[in-house]
């Protein structure tokens, strides 16, 4: 039998390869709620590492509201739930007209299960050529529980 013994394929992180758009310079960024030890900035900043929480249960929506139209090509997710079974769903959608209208790009659920399933990561390529509005509706767990919405990291380029 003819092998080799090759490396493995180190991971990527959630930041590498890409120019992520500055959303600090070039948004404002709206939550429903956020808990103060895990405030939106720390899903959406490079160097941040904690992610958003939200500060109550329930359906939670994320809004990134461009101050000028922005190109979208790569949309990157990151969920992380360690310790709650649960089944979540988000709707990513965008709008070109400040608002007035939307249009979905994914609506996605995912099962969480803390002996297996912990990480959902989802990279999105798109076309979207004049983005005003990006908007992520979640809704933590679909069966109603007390479940919190929270999301590691969202990069957009």
């Amino acid at each position: 039998m003819r092998k080799r013994v090759i490396n493995q394929v180190p991971s990527r992180s959630i930041d590498s390869d890409k120019k992520w758009l500055d959303i600090d310079r070039l948004a404002v960024v709206e939550v429903t709620s956020e808990d103060k030890e895990f405030p939106i900035e720390s899903a959406l900043l490079r160097d941040k590492t904690s992610g958003w929480r939200a500060s109550e249960p329930g359906v939670q929506i994320i809004r990134l509201v461009f101050d000028d139209p922005q190109r979208l090509r790569q949309i990157r997710l990151n969920f992380e739930e360690t310790v709650v079974e649960r089944t979540q769903e988000y709707i990513l959608r965008w709008s070109p007209d400040r608002g007035q209208s939307y249009w979905e790009i994914v609506r996605q659920q995912w099962n969480f299960s803390p002996a297996g399933a912990t990480c959902e990561d989802e990279d999105y390529q798109v076309e979207l050529p004049a983005v005003t509005i990006l908007e992520m509706i979640i809704n933590p767990d679909i069966t109603e529980k007390n479940a919190f919405a929270s999301i590691k990291a969202l990069r957009v380029a």
